[in-house]
């Protein structure tokens, strides 16, 4: 059972600190030039997609943009089935030499990112990689900083953070909820 603790941030709230992140990204990689975003299935793909119209419409630029799908390079594969099942990762183009930015909704224990960064290394050898993500809500279990935060949401163990983007909810948002 779960019950809706407060709503943290509205659209337009998203939408605000996904432009934050996207002047940071800019300005801490010198423009666009040499960008790639992967957006980290599910969630982070629509962020990934906001993030290459703010790109676009900021610095004039096309920034490649995929997807990555993590399912294969997850540390609690035998928790979750016998035999994992090749994901659909979306891999715009070379990343040797670029630098990939991937995208996620929530960062929680910094499992999924692991996760990821091993499925873009798996892909090419990139210069450099950095994290976004949306919500940041503590708790690491592995020594991995996000390089761009929407929000730093701290949470219990029991609190859930639920983020709703368009394509897959219908509205975009940020709810707390609280299992009882």
């Amino acid at each position: 059972m779960m019950r809706l603790k407060s709503t943290i941030m509205d659209e337009a709230a998203v939408r605000r600190s996904m432009t934050r992140i996207t002047h940071e990204i800019i300005e801490k990689n010198s423009g666009a030039g040499n960008l790639v975003l992967l957006g980290i299935r599910r969630r982070g793909m629509p962020l990934a997609g906001m993030l290459k119209e703010n790109l676009a419409r900021f610095e004039g630029r096309d920034v490649p943009i995929g997807s990555i799908d993590i399912s294969l390079y997850r540390d609690d594969l035998t928790e979750l089935s016998d035999i994992p099942s090749e994901g659909a990762s979306v891999i715009p183009c070379d990343l040797t030499g670029k630098t990939v930015i991937l995208v996620d909704d929530v960062i929680y224990t910094g499992r999924t990112a692991r996760a990821a960064i091993e499925a873009v290394i798996h892909h090419g050898r990139p210069k450099m990689i950095q994290l976004a993500v949306l919500i940041d809500r503590g708790h690491r279990e592995l020594p991995i900083r996000p390089d761009y935060v929407g929000k730093n949401i701290p949470t219990s163990h029991t609190e859930i953070v639920s983020v709703m983007v368009d394509e897959f909810d219908g509205k975009t948002g940020v709810c707390l909820y609280q299992q009882d």
